[in-house]
């Protein structure tokens, strides 16, 4: 052990002995002579100062948020990571000189006293705001340049300039918290994966094409000329592989890669997901595991507002004819219903025609309180302005003589089956119903959005909003047909297993047979897809051939986990909640990029770092590669 005899700077160590040690143990050390025992730029955050600290000397070191004149005395509202103190100093004080020169944005460090602020200009909106700082002494730790954009307020700037200057950006108070929230989900995340017995593993980034759908970004080898490595779509054939090596339960909070075009709710190039798998584990299990992490992170983080205590299970084809998506909005609980049988032989035409085709239906979407001309016009329009010709619709009113039904298609249908129509839909005076008929596939798309049209224009208040409702959509069917050639391919995710394995596959008819796949949905944003795998290679082979592919196809493309599975691999199953999107709902946000840190914009470009750029030749000599120019 070694310490500095007498403490004085210029003495000499001293080597003590272990017998010495133990007296030395209780002396106080003491800083060389002349120096501040504060530290060099803070010994409080600017969220600390309470109360009982009035009094104090402190140090404080942030950013000026504002400056205010009140006369002659200024005031400063001074921010770091933590929170906002105000500081103040007036003409007496040696630092005052040095206080008028700030502006907007620098970086200081001060010194000052704590005093009570007097009762009537306590600020309770701050958890400093019983107190403020009179400043002694003040020093500038960086001045600031005009400001593309401010960061008092919460002005609306263009998107462009907010991702130029992201890092100014992330000094907004909303952007903060919503980065904070970011952090403090994946952090909860983390927790209740590791507490129901899940291990966080890493998966390599640099390695081959994924079956996941979308367009992979690649990277080109130098060791290897003209061959790539692809980013990760996803985990998805490791996490598998990381199961028939016997880890059993595992998770990661998983960066993915996939050259797609931007939308509101997906950003360019990559994204976070919760991934995780699970070995010898049925559907229910995953549901069991993920049900509860969601639940606790959206009540731990939703600010109080009701989450599903149990997630409902919807078949995919119901929700289609209910909803008309497979990501439905349940806080909007109007179910849309099959009423072809009301119209089937009818005096509408249209619609008669229509059902005497095979596969066409005639659905109805409820409008409660929507019984009015105006309102039933109003969603025709909607209708033709989504591309169909229009929506039929009948409404109920009362012109003295009890509910009466009124439209043209009330008038073509006759009082009985009108009225059979609103005892099945549960409608009264005052309320409507909308009709679209024909393919489902051709008007459930319109039909989905015009139920959330028509259940936001009926509410007076958007109260209705504040809750988060979760199912889960099950039940996807393995197979679709592309309408136009008849051609069959997967509907949903190739790997899955089939419910009824390898029999289902050889004595079914394809379009018929459902996989054990799922999705889980929260306020109509899907949140993850997931599904039991299919572990077992005769079955992989025969769902393939059902598409067209052969042997030699899938051992090209999926060789190595079908070796993999040849060699012993367990039942497992699995799913990836999306991180970005879980935040978004979270936050509030009408746009992903407010919950990333430092987002691309719609053109896939970063505008900070001037990404994507263009290589220098000396680089592509050493990949092998030369650039063709583009017309």
């Amino acid at each position: 052990m070694w310490v500095w005899c007498g403490f004085r700077e210029g003495c000499a160590p001293l080597l003590l002995t272990s017998a010495l040690q133990t007296r030395v143990s209780a002396m106080i050390i003491l800083p060389p002579e002349g120096t501040d025992p504060m530290h060099a730029y803070r010994s409080k955050t600017c969220a600390d100062l309470t109360a009982a600290d009035v009094g104090q000397t402190v140090r404080l070191a942030g950013w000026v948020h504002r400056v205010r004149d009140h006369g002659g005395i200024l005031f400063i509202d001074l921010r770091d990571h933590y929170g906002m103190t105000q500081v103040l100093c007036d003409p007496d004080s040696a630092a005052f000189k040095g206080v008028e020169k700030l502006r907007s944005e620098w970086v200081i460090r001060i010194d000052g006293e704590v005093k009570a602020r007097d009762p009537e200009l306590v600020n309770p909106k701050l958890p400093t705001g019983e107190v403020e700082v009179f400043i002694r002494e003040i020093e500038v730790l960086n001045e600031a340049e005009e400001l593309p954009l401010p960061v008092f307020g919460e002005q609306d700037y263009p998107e462009e300039t907010r991702l130029k200057y992201r890092f100014l950006d992330l000094r907004r108070q909303s952007l903060h918290d919503n980065i904070m929230l970011r952090s403090n989900v994946i952090s909860s995340l983390r927790r209740r994966m590791t507490d129901q017995g899940f291990n966080e593993f890493q998966t390599p980034i640099l390695t081959a094409s994924s079956p996941e759908g979308a367009r992979d970004f690649l990277v080109p080898s130098r060791l290897h000329p003209g061959k790539f490595y692809a980013l990760p779509q996803a985990p998805q054939q490791f996490k598998q592989l990381i199961m028939v090596a016997g880890f059993d339960r595992y998770f990661q909070i998983a960066p993915c890669f996939r050259d797609e075009d931007p939308r509101a709710d997906r950003s360019p190039g990559e994204f976070y997901q919760l991934d995780m798998e699970m070995s010898f584990a049925t559907q229910e299990d995953v549901f069991q595991v993920i049900e509860p992490v969601m639940r606790g992170v959206f009540e731990e983080f939703g600010g109080g507002r009701p989450v599903t205590p149990e997630f409902p299970r919807i078949a995919y084809r119901d929700s289609m004819k209910w909803y008309g998506c497979d990501k439905p909005d349940l806080r909007n609980p109007i179910k849309m219903q099959d009423v072809s049988t009301h119209f089937a032989g009818s005096g509408f035409k249209i619609f008669a025609s229509l059902l005497e085709q095979p596969g066409n239906e005639v659905r109805a979407i409820p409008a409660i309180g929507g019984g009015s001309r105006k309102f039933c016009d109003r969603m025709n329009s909607f209708a033709q302005k989504e591309g169909l010709p229009g929506m039929g619709y009948i409404f109920w009113r009362d012109l003295g003589e009890g509910v009466e039904a009124a439209g043209p298609l009330a008038k073509n249908i006759g009082p009985e089956r009108t009225e059979a129509i609103r005892i099945q839909l549960g409608l009264g005076l005052g309320d409507a119903a909308f009709f679209l008929g024909g393919k489902p596939s051709s008007f459930e798309a319109v039909a989905g959005k015009a139920r959330d049209q028509i259940w936001g224009d009926t509410q007076k208040t958007d109260e209705w909003k504040n809750e988060f409702k979760f199912c889960w959509i099950v039940d996807f069917p393995m197979y679709e047909a592309d309408e136009e050639t008849g051609a069959l391919d997967f509907s949903h995710n190739p790997f899955s297993m089939p419910q009824g394995g390898l029999e289902a596959l050889e004595t079914m008819e394809p379009l018929d047979i459902l996989g054990y796949q799922y999705d889980i949905v929260c306020n109509g944003i899907e949140l993850s897809s997931g599904a039991v795998r299919n572990h077992r290679p005769e079955i992989m082979y025969k769902a393939f051939e059902i598409v067209g592919h052969d042997r030699d196809f899938v051992d090209a493309n999926f060789g190595g986990m079908l070796n993999a599975f040849k060699l012993g691999a367990p039942p497992h199953a699995g799913i990836a909640p999306g991180v970005d999107r879980i935040v978004m709902l979270l936050a509030d946000a009408e746009n992903i990029r407010e919950v990333i840190m430092f987002p691309m914009n719609q053109r896939a470009e970063d505008l900070m770092m001037q990404a994507p750029s263009e290589p220098t030749n000396e680089s592509l000599r050493e990949l092998g590669l030369r650039l063709i120019p583009q017309d």
